[in-house]
C-alpha cells in the first residue's frame, strides 16, 4: 500500500514543477501507489515572497494569478479524485509557506476550505529568505543571521517552532530542510549543542500535539547522503515514539518515487516497520463537505510489495 504525502505537478506549479496533475496522478497509479496527497504550494501576499523564478515584468500580475490557480487547483483535484477513485485514494491538501508570522492566518483560512483534508507545514524561507532555492540566497540569509550557519540554523528553528505551535501541522515537511546548501550536509548537530537543544525542543512539539514526520527522499534526489530528516533526528524521534510518513514530494512526473527503495532501506535500518498515511470518508468527496480523515498504519512490507521498484 505505497503511497506519497507530498507532491507537485508543473500544472499549477509553473517553473517550479512539470507536467499536468493527471499525469501525476497516472504515473502514480502505474508504479504502484494506492494513496497519493495532492500538495501543491500555498499562494503569497507579497511580491518579495516570490522566487526568481516566478518573477517577470510584473510581479503584482503573478501574484494576483496565485488565488485564481489554488481554486482551480481545487476543482481539478477534486475532478480527479471522482475520476480515479476506482484506482486511487486521492487526498486534498497544499504545503503550508511560514514565511513570517502572518502567513498562520492564510495557511488556516485555506485548510478550512471543505476540499482541503490536511495541510503540510513547512519552512522553505528563513529572515524572508528562501534558503532551499540556491547557495545566494542561503548566505543572504545566513547574513542577517550574523554571518554563521550555526546562526542561521539556530534561526530556522525558532521559527519552525512558530509554525507548529501556530499550526500544529498533522504533517510537518522536510524537518531538516536547512541542511540542503551547508557547507557539510552531514556534520553531527548533536556537537553542536544551542542547535541540538532547539531540534529535540521542536520535536517534543511535534510529538506533543500528535504531528507526523515526513520521511522526505527528495534530500537523496538533491545529492545528499540520507533523506529528510538525518540519521541522528529520526533515531531522537523515534525514541520519542514518533510516527513517519513518506513522501516523493515529487515535482513532476520523472520524480515521482524516486529513491523509494533507498526510502525505506533507510526505515528499516532505523527500525521502523510502519508508515502512516490518511485515509477519508467519503472517497471521491462531496463537494462542500468536509470528509473524515483518519490515521492509517501502513507496514513497510506491505508499502515495498505494492510498488514496482526497478
Amino acid at each position: 500500500m505505497a503511497f506519497t504525502m507530498h507532491s507537485h505537478s508543473g500544472q499549477f506549479c509553473p517553473g517550479h514543477a512539470k507536467d499536468s496533475l493527471e499525469d501525476v496522478i497516472l504515473h502514480a497509479i502505474s508504479v504502484g501507489y494506492k494513496t497519493i496527497g495532492l500538495t501543491e504550494h500555498m499562494p503569497r501576499n507579497s511580491p518579495a515572497d516570490l522566487y526568481p523564478e516566478e518573477l517577470d515584468d510584473d510581479p503584482e500580475a503573478t501574484l494576483s494569478a496565485l488565488w485564481p490557480r489554488h481554486d482551480s487547483y481545487l476543482t481539478e483535484a477534486r475532478r480527479l479524485q471522482q475520476k480515479y477513485a476506482g484506482h486511487i485514494h486521492i487526498l486534498i491538501g497544499f504545503e503550508g509557506e511560514w514565511i513570517r508570522p502572518e502567513y498562520g492566518i492564510m495557511i488556516k483560512a485555506l485548510a478550512a476550505d471543505a476540499t482541503i483534508d490536511y495541510f503540510i507545514g513547512s519552512i522553505h524561507h528563513t529572515v524572508g529568505f528562501p534558503i532551499d532555492f540556491d547557495r545566494a540566497f542561503y548566505e543572504n540569509a545566513m547574513n542577517i543571521c550574523g554571518g554563521t550557519e550555526d546562526g542561521l540554523f539556530l534561526q530556522y528553528f525558532d521559527e519552525q517552532l512558530e509554525m507548529l505551535n501556530e499550526l500544529k501541522p498533522r504533517v510537518v515537511g522536510h524537518f531538516d530542510l536547512i541542511r540542503l546548501f551547508s557547507v557539510d550536509t552531514a556534520r553531527e548537530l548533536k556537537n553542536v549543542p544551542q542547535i541540538w537543544e532547539k531540534i529535540v525542543r521542536n520535536l517534543k512539539a511535534v510529538k506533543e500535539y500528535g504531528g507526523w514526520l515526513e520521511m522526505n527522499t527528495s534530500g537523496l534526489r538533491k545529492g545528499m547522503a540520507e533523506p529528510y530528516p538525518k540519521r541522528e533526528i529520526a533515531e531522537e524521534w523515534l525514541k520519542m515514539g514518533g510516527k513517519f510518513t513518506f513522501s516523493d514530494d515529487s515535482h513532476g512526473v520523472a520524480q515521482v518515487m524516486t529513491n523509494y527503495g533507498r526510502g525505506i532501506e533507510y526505515l528499516e535500518s532505523l527500525g521502523v516497520e510502519d508508515v502512516w498515511t490518511l485515509e477519508r470518508a467519503p472517497h471521491p468527496g462531496t463537494i462542500g463537505e468536509k470528509a473524515t480523515v483518519t490515521e492509517k498504519s501502513v507496514s513497510l512490507k506491505e508499502f515495498r510489495a505494492s510498488l514496482k521498484l526497478e
